[in-house]
């Protein structure tokens, strides 16, 4: 396959947002990848749409998680070299003290590969608390890769500190998980996650895609395969956009990603959880 560069559009909340990738794109298999029996959405009432937004943490479960998510972020600051005081630091104000694309990625380098011993949230009770919303029993322990795994997602103002559209499902370890992303600081209707409905049902030669670790924006290396559209054209996604103490849960094979933050001057903090199924 050749590498080209393409020009990813799509309409996010019907309002137009493109950006270049370079990569080499294909087209898949006909076989749709969604299965339903065994699924952990297989005994939900919303496994057509793949997504739900659920109303999930109380006050004590939320404060945790903010002030570890707080905590991991300037742990990631002072190893970017950045000068703030911890007790200045806002979760908002992150673009004001990382100035450049450099000390960003040595930051995410920390953020992206959390597990629950970086927080102090029970995260296996939140776990019970998912099932209910599955009807499957969850556990937050990944079985293939032997960990839990937490991710913090970090965009700044007027950035491509973005995912591109993707799905998770492609790679083994996320293929019967559920994905849940979390609101933490600057999530609205200008910043949260976009998504396409129903997207986890559309068969595989109505995708262009790339590999894992093949598509590039702005020269940074992406793990996800990129989707850069389908066979009927571009994107046209939503932002479910869910408030504090709630959460997005979603299936691995939903399309999501591009969560472009159009605030002027926030930056847009999320966390993003995944659960297994719980062996009997």
């Amino acid at each position: 396959m050749n590498t080209e560069t393409h020009t990813c559009s799509l309409l996010i909340d019907n309002e137009l947002f493109s950006f270049d990738v370079v990569g080499a794109f294909f087209i898949g298999e006909s076989e749709t990848l969604y299965k339903s029996k065994g699924n952990i959405l297989e005994k939900t009432d919303w496994e057509k749409e793949g997504y739900k937004i659920v109303s999930i943490f109380d006050d004590n479960e939320m404060t945790s998680l903010i002030t570890s998510v707080k905590e991991n972020i300037f742990k990631g600051l002072q190893l970017a070299g950045a000068e703030v005081s911890k007790k200045q630091f806002k979760i908002e104000d992150y673009h004001k003290y990382i100035t450049n694309d450099d000390q960003h990625l040595k930051v995410i380098h920390h953020t992206r590969s959390l597990t629950n011993k970086d927080f102090k949230v029970d995260f296996e009770n939140l776990a019970l608390k998912f099932s209910e919303h599955t009807n499957t029993k969850l556990t937050s322990y990944i079985k293939e890769l032997k960990s839990s795994h937490i991710q913090i997602r970090i965009s700044r103002p007027n950035s491509l500190d973005i995912n591109p559209p993707h799905r998770d499902g492609y790679l083994s370890y996320w293929k019967n998980i559920l994905n849940v992303w979390i609101p933490i600081a600057g999530c609205n209707k200008n910043s949260s996650l976009p998504l396409i409905p129903e997207s986890h049902l559309i068969p595989e030669n109505k995708i262009i895609r790339t590999n894992s670790k093949g598509a590039y924006i702005n020269g940074n290396q992406y793990y996800v395969p990129c989707i850069i559209k389908t066979t009927d054209g571009d994107f046209k996604m939503i932002r479910p956009n869910p408030k504090e103490k709630e959460a997005l849960i979603f299936s691995p094979f939903l399309i999501h990603g591009a969560a472009v933050n159009k605030n002027k001057n926030i930056t847009r903090v999320a966390l993003e959880l995944r659960f297994d199924k719980k062996e009997a």
